[in-house]
């Protein structure tokens, strides 16, 4: 399946696009439904991405990394603001709106994998233009990433959420300390390759194998 640089690289972006704003809606959906309405009155609720673009996140690092010519594509939207004392459960909404995200990314990498076999099943890989043959597999790949990066947990990444609402008051909140230097820990694990091999390579190459595998 050969496909030019060009249209892989749009065929990159849109999916990257098309995940970061389902994995932002989703958080913000979560969150009204455990009653919060900050993140509805703020406009998050939508798979407009124009509500979730974040500078660095969605535009600037995932040019870089085309630029630098990576092999994943990456990036994020601004964060979804929402107030935990709204919630119904406090501890219960955290974890739920944390989990939210990730959760809806699994999901689109279901469907996705199944369109795939579908495409495949019905037309038969020569008979399909290799774009859209591609297309589902990078949305899948690209949802599996997204979904697996945040659960670790790292605040202010998704899987500390999650973690919070499992620990102690005073253990969850030795462990808040932490996020003002999250994303200083998790690029450098990133770029000692900790994530990658012992974390991110293994699962998706177990996910990636049994959701694509002919």
């Amino acid at each position: 399946m050969h496909i030019d640089r060009m249209t892989f690289i749009v065929l990159q972006f849109g999916t990257l696009a098309f995940a970061i704003v389902c994995h932002e809606a989703a958080h913000a959906w979560m969150a009204r439904r455990c009653g919060d309405p900050t993140a509805e009155r703020a406009g998050r609720i939508t798979l407009n991405p124009l509500a979730h673009v974040d500078l660095f996140g969605s535009i600037l690092l995932p040019v870089f990394l085309v630029l630098a010519h990576s092999p994943v594509l990456f990036g994020w939207a601004k964060p979804v603001p929402f107030n935990p004392q709204n919630f119904r459960n406090v501890r219960q909404g955290v974890m739920l709106v944390g989990a939210a995200g990730p959760l809806a990314n699994f999901a689109l990498a279901l469907l996705a994998a199944g369109a795939f076999h579908l495409l495949r099943l019905v037309w038969g890989d020569g008979a399909l233009p290799p774009p859209l043959l591609a297309m589902p597999v990078l949305l899948c790949l690209t949802n599996l990433i997204l979904g697996l990066f945040n659960l670790i947990p790292i605040p202010p990444l998704d899987g500390s959420r999650v973690v919070l609402g499992l620990l102690p008051p005073k253990l969850a909140r030795s462990y808040l300390r932490l996020e003002p230097f999250g994303f200083l820990i998790v690029f450098g694990l990133l770029w000692l390759g900790v994530f990658d091999r012992w974390f991110l390579h293994p699962l998706m190459g177990l996910f990636s194998g049994l959701l694509l595998a002919p």
